[in-house]
């Protein structure tokens, strides 16, 4: 059986005071804050969800809040760069942004294509990069309008312990396809418009350690439950452990290891993030699954309060 997944459904980190998250995403980089919900296995703390508009897999980038925790650190084991597409000719107006923030910034060059690296506040390595492919965000705020704001998610570059093995699980079994090799870097792309480039990092960066500022796993696509099941049937055969799906509210989930250490979840494109909120209200307000409901007072009682604002 050959498989391919469309690319990256989302990325998740692990940053440390909230709301210094939602001011960079939401705030800097003008993402939509799409869901604001608890980490469902550590309710006393935030899952946040950043993405476009409407929330679209290939555009999402999610956060545990782990406040108060010391920073990870960046390396093998993890996706050590997050990369963010916008339309051609918006870099100046990145560049710009950036230095109005006083967001310190470096350009560098990578098959070809030019990228604008820098880091979050809480540590987590950032590029952005032009490109044709993938629709306009018409989310649109603190002075980031559509004909430059960020589309989604570019792709992703992986640090691996065993990098050879980590492309052959890229490749032979999410099915993308091999683009070729620059340097230090084997590249990888999906069908997908957004989220489709992975770049794998030939050589070890040195053994990485979880906390905020650190990539905690890196989500694949797949379009519905029944779609999810033959994939955790296909990995399994290959010889990993795949773990029982989990019922994450706004989509389905399953999570392996590759032999590189990257944790790697498949993800169901379905249901999003609507069904519990209206479209032109997503990110409002403090959504808990079921589980949680019964305790909502005493966990907005612990949670610090959160709220998307125009900074400067």
């Amino acid at each position: 059986m050959t498989k391919k997944t469309m690319g990256i459904h989302h990325i998740t980190a692990i940053v440390g005071d909230p709301q210094e998250n939602v001011d960079f995403y939401a705030s800097v980089l003008g993402l939509r804050l799409v869901k604001k919900t608890v980490n469902f296995g550590d309710k006393v703390r935030y899952h946040l969800y950043f993405g476009n508009e409407e929330g679209a897999p290939g555009t999402l980038i999610t956060f545990f809040a782990w406040p108060g925790v010391e920073n990870g650190k960046v390396g093998d084991g993890e996706v050590g760069v997050s990369s963010y597409v916008v339309p051609v000719g918006a870099m100046q107006f990145w560049r710009n942004r950036l230095d109005d923030f006083e967001i310190s910034y470096t350009v560098t060059e990578r098959f070809g294509e030019q990228y604008l690296q820098f880091q979050d506040p809480h540590g987590l390595l950032l590029e952005i990069v032009e490109r044709e492919e993938g629709a306009p965000n018409k989310w649109g705020f603190g002075g980031v309008t559509e004909d430059v704001a960020i589309k989604g998610l570019g792709g992703a570059t992986l640090f691996s312990a065993k990098s050879t093995e980590t492309a052959d699980v890229v490749g032979n079994i999410l099915g993308l396809e091999l683009v070729g090799r620059e340097g230090d870097y084997i590249r990888f792309k999906s069908e997908s418009e957004l989220g489709n480039i992975i770049d794998i990092k030939a050589t070890s960066f040195g053994k990485g350690e979880q906390g905020p500022g650190v990539v905690h796993h890196i989500a694949w696509r797949t379009k519905d439950d029944s779609e999810q099941l033959e994939w955790k049937s296909f990995v399994e055969k290959t010889g990993f452990e795949v773990t029982p799906v989990r019922d994450r509210n706004y989509f389905k989930a399953i999570y392996f290891t590759e032999p590189g250490g990257i944790l790697f979840e498949i993800a169901t494109d379905q249901p999003g993030f609507a069904h519990d909120e209206s479209l032109e209200t997503m990110g409002e307000k403090l959504m808990l699954p079921k589980q949680f409901e019964g305790e909502r007072k005493e966990l907005e009682n612990i949670l610090i309060p959160v709220e998307v604002r125009e900074i400067k």
